[in-house]
């Protein structure tokens, strides 16, 4: 039986899931402001106990904000080093080209949607939220490192997609419809991303030496360490404009405790539920001797504390 070319298959399954933001994603709604918007799993909202359910809510409203503001921004590079990836098959495989060009285009299009999003949020939401970070500086930084080291990043944040989709989906009905339905559509192509960012990562790493690798693993420890940067300047931020929209008075050691929990979600968000995903782990270490892989695993310890309290679906296979 004749192997079905990967390429094909996900511009196959592209044009199946292909969706709207209009007619298919926001439909005319706004947001429910009764509801969380992301899911316990997600936000941790849960764990800080002094807060009542109403505080807890806003704590993941102010959360749903900043994931449109991260999205639109690390789309903004993904879309930029998926075109020039695509260069290597401009005169050859025009099949891998096609697939890859229509990935870039849908991340152009996840770029709207989330900025659309924001912007909604801009409008309904108190006047002092802070985006830390301007999206083309952070690609510039991302995209100055090697294709290994961006590529492994990318699937990284592919997966945790996945896997957050997945936690949206479980039996909470606190969840607000929309953002139920910006994750399920975000998902469905996705996945197609993560297949190709997969075969493309192998592909960069088929043209390198040990020496190179090395350098390359040097390169994902510091882009991991810059995202982990953004996340603790956003959760400062975030943390100030919580306290200030909640219009509640907490005491010095509850605001520290609510910057911890922030910065705790952001890492479980951003980093570590990607980093769990056995498909990711598989397919990085899989290109990693003994040496490499405790490099990598010496970097991240300090951030695999960033766990829900409460068991999530969302480490399961992607």
């Amino acid at each position: 039986m004749q192997a079905v070319d990967p390429y094909a298959k996900a511009i196959a399954i592209s044009k199946k899931v292909r969706w709207d933001i209009d007619a298919d994603v926001i439909r005319g709604r706004s947001f429910d402001y009764r509801k969380t918007f992301l899911p316990d799993g997600l936000s941790m909202a849960n764990e800080l106990a002094f807060l009542t359910r109403d505080q807890q809510r806003l704590f993941s409203q102010v959360q749903g904000r900043t994931y449109c503001y991260l999205f639109g921004l690390v789309e903004r590079y993904i879309a930029a080093k998926v075109l020039d990836v695509s260069s290597a098959h401009w005169f050859g495989n025009q099949v891998a080209l096609e697939a890859l060009v229509r990935l870039a285009d849908e991340e152009l299009k996840h770029q709207e949607l989330f900025r659309r999003l924001e912007a909604m949020m801009a409008r309904d939401m108190p006047a002092g939220y802070t985006q830390v970070a301007d999206p083309d500086e952070v690609a510039t930084l991302v995209l100055s490192k090697g294709d290994w080291a961006v590529l492994a990043l990318t699937l990284h944040i592919e997966l945790f997609t996945l896997a957050h989709y997945r936690a949206s989906i479980g039996p909470d009905e606190d969840v607000c419809p929309l953002w139920k339905d910006v994750f399920l559509a975000h998902w469905k192509e996705e996945s197609q991303h993560a297949i190709l960012d997969e075969l493309e990562f192998l592909r960069a790493d088929a043209h390198l030496d040990m020496a190179q690798r090395d350098r390359a693993v040097t390169e994902l420890i510091e882009l991991v360490g810059a995202v982990d940067g953004l996340l603790s300047g956003q959760a400062r931020a975030d943390a100030e404009y919580f306290v200030q929209a909640s219009k509640s008075r907490f005491s010095d050691q509850q605001r520290s405790e609510i910057e911890d929990a922030m910065l705790k979600s952001y890492r479980w968000q951003y980093i570590v539920s990607g980093v769990m995903q056995p498909r990711f782990q598989r397919v990085l270490f899989g290109t990693l001797n003994e040496a490499q892989q405790k490099r990598i695993g010496q970097a991240l310890m300090p951030l695999m504390y960033a766990i829900p309290a409460v068991e999530s679906a969302i480490t399961a296979e992607a």
